[in-house]
């Protein structure tokens, strides 16, 4: 605890110190830790800051919920643990971003309290280079305005919908309190390669296909594929269409997490767990991971549409996989459709309703659905800090007699205060 304690102390130190200074600025083909990141996808590149030598930007985000929530289950299923009305834990992550060179960037994401690690940890880290300029090799016009490349151990951009979910402490960008049921983000050590023009957009990357990789059992181990095309035009003032398809394959893995990479922990906590669960160990309450562990090949479509304040957002998505003592692939659908309405001169308040659907066969056979309804809101008091509420409700079909989930749901109120910097 007194080590947490210092590192919020030194940090904070930190941050007021480089504010004092008028250091505290944009970065170079960024994206914003408040307000302003809401609906960015991949930073662009229009270079809109300059580079004046090295800094170093230190920001974070914060998140803490209330949650009132009730779960049930059919009778004769295992009993589930009491909960009631509170307050979650406190996450936060610390983010700091380096700019080195012009046109290059160092980015790095420590989660200094999260659900699922009582201790401090980081998430990734990578470089982001935009320009070339720094290798003296004459005019490199031609990958500066059109090409970005990424490399590290960083979040991949597979999908759209990672942009706009709640990573541990950082809520600010997701309208919502809870992200998806299947929740497609994890961590990778590769590359991607971005080419942007006139709102076209590609990338293509290869990764170790495992959240920690390692060097055992070789045989087990195949790279990982990925790859993004897609749209993004404001084709009026007022009107913004995107569309986006991405693929993600591996042949083979010691152990995959594209749906399990979130090792923070998901919002609604111990909801549907049994009696003597913890919140750290079960950290993916009311989520579900379809356990395509060994070889996976998913697919998304991602459309979203902003007219004034109206925006739409839907992910249609499909895996295909199996674990490795599994004989033959399995198939999970996840269909996600978000609807928000901001208000106001600087968009500041809004309101917001998704539904959310996953099907697919279970090891063994059984086809199971889970379905959810989102209803809530949030007041944006500054750029910098977000207040949401929001109403889930939760059901678990054709799950079978003696599993926990038979006949299970959950429901209820949750409100969360973010703060991004």
């Amino acid at each position: 605890m007194k080590k947490h304690v210092l590192l919020f102390i030194a940090m904070f130190a930190t941050v007021a110190f480089t504010m004092a200074q008028g250091l505290q600025r944009d970065m170079q083909y960024w994206r914003t830790y408040d307000q302003r990141g809401v609906n960015v996808f991949e930073t662009g590149k229009a270079d809109t800051v300059s580079f004046d030598g090295v800094r170093v930007r230190v920001g974070g985000h914060f998140a803490q919920q209330y949650q009132n929530l009730s779960h049930s289950n059919a009778v004769g299923s295992p009993e589930l643990i009491e909960i009631g009305g509170g307050t979650n834990l406190a996450t936060a992550n610390l983010n700091i971003d380096v700019a080195l060179v012009d046109g290059v960037r160092l980015n790095l994401i420590t989660y200094l309290s999260s659900r699922h690690h009582p201790e401090t940890w980081v998430k990734g880290g990578f470089l982001q280079v935009d320009k070339l300029g720094f290798l003296g090799i004459g005019n490199t016009d031609w990958f500066d305005k059109y090409f970005t490349v990424k490399v590290g151990h960083m979040e991949i951009n597979y999908g759209d919908a990672h942009f706009r979910r709640s990573d541990n402490g950082n809520a600010i960008y997701n309208p919502f309190v809870g992200n998806y049921i299947m929740d497609a983000f994890t961590t990778e050590v590769g590359g991607e390669v971005y080419y942007q023009n006139s709102g076209f957009l590609a990338m293509v990357g290869v990764t170790g296909g495992e959240i920690q990789g390692g060097i055992t059992r070789p045989d087990d181990r195949k790279l990982n594929f990925l790859g993004k095309l897609g749209y993004d035009k404001y084709v009026t003032d007022d009107i913004r269409v995107r569309l986006t398809g991405s693929v993600y394959s591996t042949a083979g893995s010691a152990r995959n997490t594209l749906y399990a990479g979130d090792r923070a922990g998901s919002r609604y906590y111990l909801v549907m767990d049994p009696v003597g669960a913890t919140t750290a160990a079960n950290f993916t309450s009311g989520r579900f991971n379809p356990g395509q562990t060994d070889n996976i090949t998913a697919m998304v479509l991602n459309p979203f549409v902003k007219i004034k304040g109206l925006e739409l957002f839907g992910n249609f998505e499909q895996s295909k996989g199996k674990a490795a003592n599994e004989q033959s692939d399995r198939t999970w659908n996840q269909l996600g459709a978000d609807a928000v309405y901001r208000i106001g001169q600087k968009e500041q308040v809004y309101l917001a309703a998704r539904y959310n659907k996953v099907s697919g066969e279970l090891t063994g056979g059984a086809d199971v659905s889970i379905d959810r309804v989102q209803i809530g809101g949030g007041w944006f008091v500054t750029k910098n800090i977000l207040a949401k509420v929001e109403y889930v409700s939760q059901q678990y079909n054709d799950f079978a007699a003696g599993d926990i989930r038979n006949g299970g749901k959950f429901n209820g109120l949750m409100i969360e205060g973010v703060i991004g910097f």
